[in-house]
């Protein structure tokens, strides 16, 4: 089966891109959003993460939703996102065969099938996401893109102009910081903001355990083109991900700066990676970060992914009164809880369990604003953090 992507042609690709080039528009569904009608969702990026955002969306409720399109590189992982979709939501998955786009302009195809009020899926590496999103902007179609958002500096400032003109559009973006949907953590930040704790004087967050998706890679198969092999495991190299810094550690960042209500304006980091063999990734195996804010809190962020050494997942804030655990184990369920001491043994409240899934949630609250023409537009935060 042939499904891979030649340097070439993706090479010809970009260049048509940079030279703000425009395939011919496919027919435009008349289908819109407005007063309850379906939304179509096209899914651009067929990987772990878009699989599972499509499934998040044909969830919500207040309305039909259906996927109509799909798009990736490589074919048997569309084929494989497509069959798990399609056997959970067979009512709900429309997509005929020539709705199944492959190849890099894929993306151009998939939103080609999209109308005003309509939404794609952007859950390709980060690296692409610009380019994609630019072209939703022309078409005027919603977004949901996965983060990170941008891989650097110039590719955030990208983003960040860009920006600008959905907003003039008022095209619904949503970004995939799910935490900040989190029923938990909102009431947290409320409590926090009233005083619970007292000033915030110091935060910390935890993210080691042994790697995970596409973080180390050995050097790649013979037969394998070198661009499909870095894009299959873009978590290995900057210009793809951003590493897996950028791609893993981004949540709790952004959580603790949430509950600070600020952005850092300094950081000093130190790094390291022992041995590893052959591997050929650019990811350190540790990490350690202070963050310092404009009244001089810090923020302590550590990071490590090796074998054979313990786990640990935690993001926790300490104030002048007590403290606040942010993230107990993981990113859902939350398990948010303050306390009045900083052993975190007193406790004056926690959310009450279950919790509502944040993944649902962020995808109920796009697309109710959809739905309803609110302004909703998370692009400046998911850059920032």
């Amino acid at each position: 089966m042939k499904d891979l992507v030649s340097r070439r042609d993706f090479l010809k690709t970009t260049g048509s891109v940079a030279a703000a080039s425009a395939l011919t528009a496919a027919s435009i569904p008349s289908v819109h959003a407005a007063g309850g009608d379906t939304v179509q969702v096209a899914l651009v990026g067929c990987g772990g993460r878009g699989t599972g955002a499509a499934s998040d969306a044909l969830s919500t409720k207040g309305g039909d939703v259906k996927l109509v399109a799909v798009a990736d590189v490589l074919q048997n992982r569309m084929n494989s996102s497509f069959k798990q979709l399609a056997g959970e939501f067979k009512d709900q998955v429309k997509v005929p065969e020539e709705n199944k786009f492959l190849g890099f302009d894929a993306y151009k195809k998939a939103i080609d099938t999209l109308g005003k009020g309509d939404v794609v899926i952007l859950t390709t590496p980060p690296a692409f996401r610009w380019v994609m999103f630019k072209y939703a902007i022309e078409k005027g179609v919603n977004v949901f893109m996965e983060k990170p958002v941008t891989v650097d500096g110039p590719s955030s400032r990208k983003m960040l102009e860009l920006n600008e003109e959905a907003k003039k559009k008022d095209i619904k973006v949503g970004v995939g910081l799910m935490v900040r949907h989190c029923k938990g953590r909102q009431q947290l930040f409320d409590r926090i903001k009233g005083g619970e704790i007292g000033d915030i004087t110091a935060m910390r967050a935890y993210r080691i355990h042994p790697p995970v998706g596409s973080a180390f890679s050995t050097r790649k198969p013979e037969k394998e083109s070198e661009l499909i092999y870095q894009v299959k495991r873009f978590h290995s190299f900057l210009w793809a991900s951003g590493g897996l810094f950028s791609d893993f550690y981004i949540h709790q960042i952004d959580e603790c700066c949430w509950m600070k209500d600020a952005w850092p304006v300094k950081a000093e980091a130190l790094g390291g990676r022992h041995f590893r063999g052959d591997n050929i990734d650019q990811n350190f195996d540790n990490y350690s970060v202070e963050y310092t804010f404009g009244d001089g809190t810090k923020f302590f962020y550590y990071g490590r992914h090796m074998v054979g050494t313990p786990s640990r997942f935690f993001s926790g804030v300490h104030g002048t009164k007590g403290s606040a655990i942010v993230s107990a184990s993981g990113h859902t369920p939350g398990k948010v809880k303050t306390f009045k001491d900083h052993n975190m043994k007193e406790e004056i409240w926690a959310f009450p369990q279950p919790e509502p899934n944040p993944y649902r949630v962020e995808w109920q609250d796009l697309l109710d604003a959809i739905r309803d023409n609110k302004p909703y537009n998370e692009v400046e935060r998911g850059v920032k953090a």
